[in-house]
């Protein structure tokens, strides 16, 4: 059964101007090996506990492997029944919980940590239409329990509680600078900042939809993903990476040491000084050069 939803007051505050200037260093990654077989990856993310999980949208499946390459279970297939996929786009996970956006089926579905199907979350045909979000490409969870929702086909994010019921939502078009033109990932922070990926810059909100930060880049971004406070940002054949618990936010352009690569890159991410990139048809590991 779908979650009932409740429509809560709004109150924005003001909203902040900052832009943050990102002064681009390079560091060097080489190339260690690689393990993974999908069809058409769409998405991955690794949890602190150390297990990936990646859409394909080739088999409309979710898969869990360990750091070694392991498969240890995956879900879905084709299909409208819980559970099922039609084009995975997107996948969030926590020790806990695995979420992964359905987004032609216009929907969040969550599992348990080993891809047993919890609930789904479908606001499409909302009488409401501040909560209806459609093809979502990106989701994530905060600290706090909250689910953001890259809302695809009104270009906003919609926010809802740990129970699945509606909040705000925010980057709309009465968002002014912050107005989202074209976003295609997201992430949150640990302190509860929302990471937004539109076009060629990384659009940045506080947990009440102020926005806060606007990061400009040379390249359309294709992947944005925050592992404890790593984050990185790629787009099909460059990646940055940046360390958030820093005051200032430097973005640093790595170099990748290797023999040949899969492009495009789909997503990277960073997880126990180790470089991870997810192309479509495997992961590709990377370590710092000495």
């Amino acid at each position: 059964m779908f979650p009932r939803f409740f429509f809560r007051s709004i109150v924005f505050l003001p909203l902040i101007f900052l832009f943050h200037s990102t002064e681009i260093y390079s560091q060097t990654f080489v190339y260690s090996n690689s393990f993974g077989k999908f069809k058409s990856a769409t998405s991955f993310t690794i949890t602190s506990v150390g297990f990936f999980y990646i859409t394909d949208s080739g088999t409309d499946e979710v898969y869990k492997l360990d750091t070694l390459g392991n498969l240890l279970k995956y879900a879905g297939g084709y299909g409208w029944d819980e559970g099922l996929f039609d084009n995975p786009a997107d996948v969030y996970a926590n020790p806990l919980s695995v979420y992964v956006c359905d987004k032609n089926n216009h929907r969040i579905e969550r599992f348990d940590k080993d891809l047993n199907f919890i609930w789904q979350l479908y606001t499409r045909n909302s009488d409401t239409t501040a909560q209806r979000f459609g093809y979502p490409l990106g989701c994530s969870v905060s600290s706090q329990g909250d689910l953001y929702v890259l809302d695809s086909e009104n270009k906003r994010i919609v926010k809802f509680d740990l129970f699945g019921n509606f909040n705000l939502n925010f980057g709309g078009y009465d968002a002014g600078i912050y107005s989202l033109n074209d976003p295609k990932k997201l992430a949150v922070s640990e302190n509860n900042e929302i990471y937004v990926a539109d076009g060629n810059r990384i659009v940045i909100f506080d947990q009440y939809g102020n926005g806060i930060s606007i990061i400009k880049m040379n390249d359309k971004i294709s992947g944005l993903r925050i592992i404890f406070n790593n984050l990185t940002v790629n787009s099909d054949s460059t990646i940055y990476q940046a360390n958030l618990n820093l005051h200032d936010l430097s973005l640093s352009k790595i170099k990748l040491i290797t023999s040949d690569i899969s492009y495009p890159i789909i997503e990277s991410l960073i997880f126990n000084n180790k470089l991870y990139v997810l192309t479509r048809n495997n992961i590709e590991v990377f370590i710092p050069s000495n």
